[in-house]
């Protein structure tokens, strides 16, 4: 007789090698933009064309290595990896997902100071948006720059390449990144290992560099030499670029695998290439030239910078794709007009193109690339982005957490107030560049930041005014109860989409005053947009009868959360037969949209630049129906216009 019963271990193997695949894509997709860091972050620091120079010194050189490790280990260590990343909605996370909760969870007392805080948040997002244009170009620059450590004379062919390889990453985005994301946690494994050896050969030609991991050295560098250190700090915040990324990407691969990926490989990689550079610096000053590079002997160098490249493009992969899900979380959210969105993945939700944003952002990083020209240059812009990021992500979570959680308000206040200190130092530092390129990210997320608030405001006025011209719902069935418009009915099904369950569709108004018919089944349809990233089937769809069981007439509400495809033909193969008073004939239903035009109006609504600013937006407005997978013969378009 034989046994088919499985090993005791089966499982277990199974189940870690299900997690080491899982750290593995967290390694490809979540830590290229900080991994990347090490290539740049002490050249910066301790650049001669800097507006406010770092003197190269035994003591300075110990203080930033110190500096470094310990701002990492404060914002990423803790406020991230230990903290942020279990403010989570469910299992997403990100400022987007920090805003959600806001809403979520702000009672009546506290909706004010939440309303603020949500304005920050998306102030935040907006920052992020400036954050996804500057690190394509910053990374990409960094890594080709290591041509000229390799051969001086082809300083000239570094812009030029740098761009051909950001038009090439931006034109492949629309294949999607499911096929090449296979390949991409093994290469970063090699780059984290090989700059981690890199780092330890370093460290070897000066031991005494592991002082610096003694947080006596960033104390006394920062009592002893303010200025020097304070000036720093704008360059040292490089180290922690890519933060938001390892929050941000917590729905698709999980805390704990991104917690282990970190405090495993990445961390101690980084750790050992910045100390191995320090050790390099401390060994002949006149290797802040470029130290990352520096680290390797001569034949090694130009493989060191084809892998670098690839882990650049990397970094600027995932930043891409952040951009695309906060630009298509904001617009789910209401925060900007519908984009098309297309899923580049049939097994990773998360895998989309966003072709707009696409489009934005290729223009903007090769803008960016050749005006600045070098990656030290783009540096003085990158800290504004992240620190500010960074800043708006800690009061959020300190926000949420004393909300949520049950922990000593005296404990959430002393921790609160240390790590803000720690990242306004950053933003205050940061703020000193500010006509040399800081100016650039804030001037990026003001203009998001404006752009998603004007839409928002420009929305809720749309609405009101739309509630106005439609007209209850419910006493326009009752007006077809009582044939008050002798209608023609003819058979099949149609459905109306419409915003909610108050007010009565535009185009059915118009097709029952002005054709003077209905169909023999009528669907009026609302979609929402739940403030969780997935809405389970069997809480998708909602059926009213409007308050008659006979008359062919019924209400669907079906509910998709914020990272949900919204498709409504497949969502309404999940109705019930029994709860829509007949059965609907769904491969044959017309689907009827209300197309608003909209115009300026003399209406104190909005002031006059907002308003033409809101009408400009709507122009990116996404075809409705390929945004909800209507199909295209049989979905009829009725216009009307409103005044803003």
């Amino acid at each position: 007789m034989t046994s088919t019963t499985q090993p005791a271990g089966h499982g277990t193997a199974a189940r870690d090698t299900a997690r080491l695949a899982l750290v593995v894509g967290a390694l490809g997709v979540v830590f290229g933009d900080i991994g990347t860091s090490p290539i740049y972050t002490l050249q910066t620091v301790f650049a001669p064309t800097d507006p406010h120079p770092v003197p190269v010194s035994p003591d300075n050189v110990f203080g930033v290595v110190s500096l470094v490790f310990w701002s990492v280990m404060i914002i990423v260590t803790v406020t991230y990896v230990l903290l942020a990343m279990r403010a989570d909605n469910d299992g997403e996370g990100g400022i987007m997902a920090l805003i959600t909760l806001l809403r979520r969870r702000s009672g009546r007392q506290g909706r004010r100071a939440a309303a603020a805080l949500a304005a920050l948040g998306i102030f935040g997002a907006a920052l992020f948006l400036g954050d996804s244009m500057i690190t394509p170009a910053i990374s990409v620059l960094s890594a080709v720059e290591g041509l000229k450590t390799v051969e001086p004379s082809l300083a000239g062919a570094v812009v030029p390449i740098t761009a051909v390889i950001i038009l090439i990453l931006f034109l492949v985005q629309r294949r999607g990144t499911a096929a090449v994301g296979r390949v991409f946690g093994p290469v970063m494994i090699l780059w984290f290992v090989v700059i981690g050896a890199c780092g330890i050969a370093g460290i070897t030609r000066y031991p005494e560099i592991l002082k610096a991991l003694s947080p006596t050295y960033a104390i006394g560098f920062l009592a002893g030499h303010f200025g020097a250190a304070f000036f720093s700090l704008a360059a040292v915040v490089l180290a922690v670029t890519g933060a938001e990324a390892l929050y941000a990407d917590m729905g698709h691969f999980g805390r704990r695998s991104i917690t282990r990926a970190w405090l495993w490989l990445v961390f101690p990689a980084c750790v050992l290439s910045y100390l191995g550079q320090g050790a390099l610096i401390l060994k002949d000053p006149a290797n802040i030239e470029g130290p990352f590079f520096l680290l390797v002997p001569g034949w090694g160098r130009l493989p060191l910078v084809v892998l670098a490249t690839a882990a650049t493009v990397i970094a600027a992969q995932a930043v891409i794709t952040g951009a695309y899900s906060v630009a298509a979380q904001a617009a789910e959210l209401g925060y900007l007009p519908r984009l098309r969105v297309a899923h580049t993945s049939e097994s990773q939700i998360g895998q989309i193109y966003v072709p707009w944003i696409n489009w934005l952002l290729l223009v903007s990083v090769l803008t960016l690339v050749f005006a600045f020209r070098s990656s030290v240059a783009l540096a003085f812009a990158f800290g504004m982005a992240v620190t500010g990021t960074i800043t708006i992500t800690t009061l959020l979570f300190f926000y949420i957490a004393a909300r949520r959680w049950r922990i000593p308000r005296w404990l959430l206040i002393a921790a609160a107030a240390a790590l803000l200190a720690v990242d306004l130092l950053f933003v205050a530092a940061n703020l000193t560049k500010f006509v040399h390129g800081a100016w650039l990210p804030l001037l990026i997320g003001l203009t998001a930041f404006t752009v998603m608030t004007t839409w928002q405001q420009g929305r809720r006025i749309v609405t009101a005014e739309r509630q106005q011209e439609e007209g209850s719902l419910r006493e326009f069935v009752d007006e077809l109860r009582a044939d008050r418009f002798r209608l023609a009915r003819v058979p099949g099904t149609a459905i109306f989409l419409n915003r909610g369950k108050d007010t009565t569709p535009l185009a059915m108004r118009a097709n029952v005053e002005h054709n003077h018919v209905r169909h023999e089944h009528v669907l009026i349809l609302a979609l929402q947009t739940e403030p969780v990233p997935r809405v389970p089937p069997a809480d998708r769809i909602t059926v009213d009868n409007l308050g008659y069981g006979d008359d062919g007439i019924i209400h669907v509400t079906i509910r998709f959360g914020y990272m949900d495809t919204p498709d409504v033909p497949a969502a309404l193969r999940l109705l019930d037969p029994a709860t829509t008073e007949g059965p609907l004939q769904l491969d044959t239903a017309s689907y009827f949209l209300s197309k608003i035009d909209l115009r300026r109006g003399d209406r104190p609504t909005m002031p006059g630049w907002r308003k033409r600013l809101f009408i400009a937006t709507s122009y990116i407005t996404a075809d409705a129906a390929e945004h909800f997978g209507l199909p295209r013969d049989r979905t009829v378009i009725m216009g009307s216009h409103i005044e803003v």
